[in-house]
């Protein structure tokens, strides 16, 4: 956070100032790169076009090799679009034998560019389980937040999945993310699923879950409430919606986060502020030396967008 904000710190809520991680953590999260073909106003890791960042094959290879040692049980593939990394079929196909579930977090509209044919019978074929951001279940929103075109193009691609068995099939899953427009807290969890779910079978869509997630205040989003006035506004809402029962469930507790450089992170989140591990290890190399273990995690103000209401994470409410 770049703005000193007139709120109590996010660690005078945790026990001694601390928060700990389990002792095992069972995800292990890879934002593989940062060039997307879209550049969505609420992206906290502000991907985009014009970003070129990509996971080498050798720091590939430090994820595979530290996934098996530390014994994860969930590979949950990011970015930008993950699809574009050069890298992402070889991390899929060689941790597929490990891993119990192998996650992509996807934009949807990749899988209408030429050089993406395939990528989808590849997933199906891997069994990966598609998270896919979509999120309003109207045009309008949908494309003010994501880009023109965006809302028409993510129905195609949901139309097809559905097709291909895609939140039909038990062993097909397709959860979809819902994001709010604007300095806004995300609604019931429930209610809205069971609006996703009426809206989007007028075109004959199926799908697991929704999804709903906090527009965390980092990255793009930030820079947008900051212009338009609206951070302080924003801060005293996820300061007045912290609810004390989500932290034990908050997904930086189970999870690391690998960045296409080798380092490591507490949660994606901190990945895009660049909010560094408290202590060592902080990179592949130094996790594949060490070990892992519980540690403590490295926390600020943004982590109220995590705390909020029913809680948030990359897996959607916590309540």
């Amino acid at each position: 956070m770049e703005k000193k904000l007139n709120i109590p710190d996010f660690e005078s809520h945790l026990e001694d100032g601390i928060l700990w991680s389990k002792d095992n953590l069972a995800t292990m999260q890879v934002n593989i790169t940062k060039t997307c073909n879209l550049a969505c106003k609420h992206c906290h890791v502000e991907s985009s076009p014009s970003r070129t960042e990509d996971i080498t094959r050798e720091t590939a290879d430090k994820v595979i090799e530290l996934f098996k040692k530390e014994g994860f049980q969930i590979l949950d593939i990011t970015g930008g679009a993950p699809e574009m990394s050069k890298q992402y079929k070889y991390l899929i196909e060689s941790l597929a034998p490990y891993a119990k579930k192998i996650m992509t977090r996807t934009n949807l509209t990749i899988h209408l560019e030429p050089e993406y044919e395939g990528y989808l019978e590849f997933m199906k074929d891997h069994k990966v389980e598609i998270v896919a951001s979509l999120p309003f279940y109207e045009k309008d929103k949908t494309d003010r937040q994501r880009g023109m075109g965006v809302y028409d193009e993510s129905i195609e691609v949901l139309q097809k999945l559905t097709k291909m068995g895609y939140g039909v099939e038990d062993d097909l899953i397709l959860d979809l993310v819902y994001n709010p427009n604007g300095a806004i807290l995300p609604g019931d969890q429930v209610e809205l699923e069971n609006i996703y779910r009426a809206k989007l079978d007028e075109y004959g869509i199926k799908f697991n879950q929704l999804f709903t997630i906090t527009n965390n205040p980092s990255g793009r989003f930030y820079n947008w409430l900051e212009r338009s006035g609206n951070l302080d506004r924003y801060m005293d809402k996820l300061l007045a919606a912290f609810n004390p029962a989500t932290i034990d469930d908050v997904m930086c507790r189970d999870m690391i986060s690998v960045n296409d450089d080798g380092t490591i992170y507490d949660c994606d989140f901190n990945l895009a502020i660049k909010l560094g591990m408290v202590d060592e290890p902080k990179t592949l190399d130094q996790a594949l030396e060490m070990g892992l273990g519980k540690r403590k995690i490295a926390t600020a103000n943004h982590c109220y967008g995590c705390t909020a209401g029913s809680g948030s994470s990359c897996g959607g409410a916590l309540e």
